[in-house]
């Protein structure tokens, strides 16, 4: 029987601080795959399983996954208004 290889990947997760409490957490590179936690902590490992999920979805469809591009930069830009 052969070995399955698994890859890892890796996402940049962005976790907003909800005006209800805990956190929405986006995942940028898979658009829509978003959820929440009570604390961080819950919310880290909610992502995790929102991104399996997306990833399970994504190749039941038989659609590309995508990878996020090494070197992305994330940065705040003030903006007077």
């Amino acid at each position: 029987m052969a070995k399955v290889k698994k890859k890892i990947l890796n996402y940049t997760v962005i976790f907003e601080p909800a005006k209800e409490g805990g956190f929405i957490v986006h995942v940028p590179a898979l658009p829509g795959c978003h959820t929440q936690g009570e604390t961080l902590d819950e919310a880290y490992k909610m992502a995790q399983d929102a991104i399996l999920g997306c990833i399970k979805t994504l190749r039941d469809l038989k659609e590309e996954i995508p990878e996020e591009i090494e070197g992305s930069i994330i940065a705040k830009i003030p903006v007077k208004v």
